[in-house]
């Protein structure tokens, strides 16, 4: 392998934590795996194969690249549902090729009548409402203008789902704004449907937090993203499942592990900075280590000083400025570390482990952000 580092991505942590959403949601309602954002990092060419093998069939994407993406590697049985950006010129492939999307405008909804009618198939649309998170939907004055297209389009638009996206459902204090969302939610999807005449398919309006937090939100179908990969929303949201359960330990598994090696070793005397600038300076007679990732590959710059690695099984401080592909670590309490020793840079090493969610801390980033900011170019190998 010619790369500095690599990503495991571990088949029996997603297999375990699929199993869990599925006991919580149970059989009545559909699953379906969000892999927007590169599956939040883990790659859509391997991570949707992965879903599939443990009985996945139904996944949601951002945009209609990656929904040709993921179309290239499935078993051609899912389902793929496109909740954001789809250009015009994407909307005759997602018809031909039988993707369902997310509408929430007029143009895109007149778009998809005219051009199911001219390709004489149909489009499945997901009326998206406006609900209270102001992003995308229709707003309730523009409902009566909807139901006047689905009704007139019985042959052209196969009305897929009502659905909308909540303003923070991780965090308590979003908890009234969530509750009115709810509300707003039913009311109009019950006003769409009078006026329109027709029911849709699915109702569908959860995604990971709101189907812990609020279970009545689970409804036909939960677009469920962090939760599969092994991470709770918030810290908020494990606390609530561990006081409703009385688990103590969570029972989700990281899917994703971030590795390296030692790229050189050497001996700094006191007194003398280490790396760019006078950011460290060495208080005693130090043994360094280089590791051959830097912000680069995802590692920020805002771990300089701060972040930690696992090198012989324990936790060890970068010191110095994280350079664009390097960082430098103080393995002076170490014995006979030597080059080509694994460097965990996320995961787990003897008994310790670095989480995302430490790792997040230190660089004052989320959960998201850090895992989807893994750049493409880094291998993504397979594991058990």
């Amino acid at each position: 392998m010619f790369n500095s580092s690599r990503l495991e991505i571990s088949k029996s942590a997603l297999a375990n934590n699929l199993q869990f959403i599925r006991n919580m949601i149970g059989d009545g309602v559909r699953l379906s795996s969000v892999v927007k954002g590169n599956a939040y990092g883990h790659s859509i060419e391997n991570f949707v194969p992965m879903v599939e093998a443990c009985g996945g069939d139904h996944f949601s994407v951002f945009s209609a690249d990656e929904a040709h993406r993921l179309k290239k590697v499935s078993n051609g049985q899912s389902e793929v549902m496109i909740m954001g950006m789809m250009p015009y010129e994407a909307m005759e492939w997602a018809i031909l090729n039988d993707v369902s999307f997310f509408v929430f405008d007029l143009d895109r909804l007149n778009l998809a009548a005219a051009t199911a009618k001219r390709l004489k198939k149909t489009a499945r649309v997901h009326i998206e409402l406006e609900t209270g998170m102001n992003r995308t939907g229709f707003a309730e004055q523009e409902l009566a203008a909807v139901a006047a297209i689905l009704k007139d389009n019985p042959k052209s638009l196969v009305f897929e789902g009502i659905c909308t996206h909540f303003a923070g459902a991780e965090s308590i204090a979003n908890y009234y704004r969530v509750d009115q969302q709810k509300k707003n939610y039913k009311a109009r999807a019950k006003m769409l449907k009078q006026l329109s005449q027709r029911r849709p398919k699915l109702y569908h309006s959860a995604c990971s937090a709101a189907c812990i937090r609020h279970p009545d939100t689970r409804m036909d179908l939960v677009r469920i993203g962090i939760l599969q990969y092994g991470f709770w929303p918030s810290p908020e949201t494990f606390i609530e499942y561990s006081s409703k359960t009385g688990e103590m330990t969570s029972p989700l598994e990281r899917v994703i592990s971030w590795k390296s090696e030692v790229m050189s070793t050497k001996a700094v005397k006191k007194g003398e900075f280490v790396g760019y600038g006078t950011s460290y300076l060495a208080n005693t007679d130090l043994k360094i280590a280089t590791i051959p990732v830097g912000y680069s590959h995802g590692f920020t710059r805002g771990l300089s000083n701060q972040g930690r690695v696992l090198v012989h099984g324990q936790r060890i401080p970068v010191i110095g400025i994280v350079n664009m592909n390097a960082i430098v670590v103080d393995v002076s309490n170490l014995e006979n570390v030597q080059k080509g020793d694994e460097v965990v840079l996320i995961g787990k090493q003897g008994e310790n482990i670095i989480s995302v969610a430490s790792f997040s801390d230190f660089s004052n980033q989320v959960n998201y952000e850090l895992l989807t900011r893994l750049p493409e170019h880094l291998p993504r190998i397979i594991v058990e």
